[in-house]
């Protein structure tokens, strides 16, 4: 207990998946958490289950939203920027409105994040910015190219703050994270749609390793805390070895 005691940390997406895992595992940890997120009702749902969190409606494609709420907060130690949407489609399939739709919320969102962070975060002398990556951003992502595209958008976002607040002493670490597959309400989402439309292939899906969501939560409290003062522009890959194993990384039961 007490990792990240006395910290305050703002988590987007935070009303389900990873980002609720997130939130869970920091407050757990002695932060106070700030959820924010779409979905209204959920987040104020799950704020209400933690110790010392509230909730907060952010659009995360908005910038003034970003810029209205952390006027409104006095400090920020640790921003976790998890918020992201996924729909199945190649490039040959993928419409102008399906790539803004998804870049908007995962680039941009992340863009905006990083940017009003980093200005309260080094007026107050450091802190910690988490963006979430994927795999995708590593090996490609034929199937889903709008958010493989904008998780590696990301990724390059994260390396860039982590070398200006260095180069500036502007004491702020900057690092990614890139989960494999993990149990979530989007890769259930995902998973349904392929089972609709290609059974096949969703039985090979059956077979494949996923993981934890508090196993990229863990991850992100390490990456929040203090232990992790000399970890700045990495891409930490929570994956149980998928990106680098030929062939496939089954389940085993």
């Amino acid at each position: 207990m007490g990792r990240v005691a006395g910290k305050v940390a703002l988590v987007t997406g935070a009303a389900s998946g990873l980002g609720l895992a997130i939130a869970s595992r920091l407050a757990e940890e002695g932060a106070s958490v700030v959820l924010t997120d779409v979905a209204r009702e959920a987040g104020m749902a799950a704020a209400a289950q933690l110790p010392n969190a509230r909730f907060e409606y952010l659009d995360v494609t908005s910038e003034s939203a970003w810029e209205s709420l952390l006027q409104s907060m006095d400090s920020l130690d640790v921003l976790v920027n998890c918020a992201g949407i996924v729909e199945l489609a190649s490039i040959e399939h993928t419409t102008e409105a399906l790539w803004r739709k998804i870049n908007a919320v995962g680039a941009d969102g992340t863009f905006f994040g990083c940017k009003h962070a980093l200005a309260l975060m080094k007026a107050n002398g450091g802190g910690s910015i988490v963006n979430m990556c994927s795999t995708a951003s590593i090996q490609g992502g034929p199937n889903i190219f709008a958010y493989a595209a904008s998780k590696s958008a990301i990724r390059g976002m994260t390396k860039s703050v982590a070398c200006l607040s260095t180069q500036e002493g502007y004491g702020v670490r900057c690092n990614s994270v890139h989960p494999g597959n993990m149990q979530t309400p989007m890769l259930s989402r995902m998973y349904d749609v392929v089972k609709a439309h290609d059974p096949e292939a969703a039985a090979q899906m059956d077979r494949l390793w996923v993981g934890d969501p508090v196993d990229v939560a863990n991850m992100v409290l390490f990456l929040a805390s203090d232990e992790s003062r000399s970890v700045n522009g990495a891409a930490m890959v929570v994956d149980n070895t998928t990106t680098i194993t030929e062939g496939a990384v089954l389940k085993h039961e």
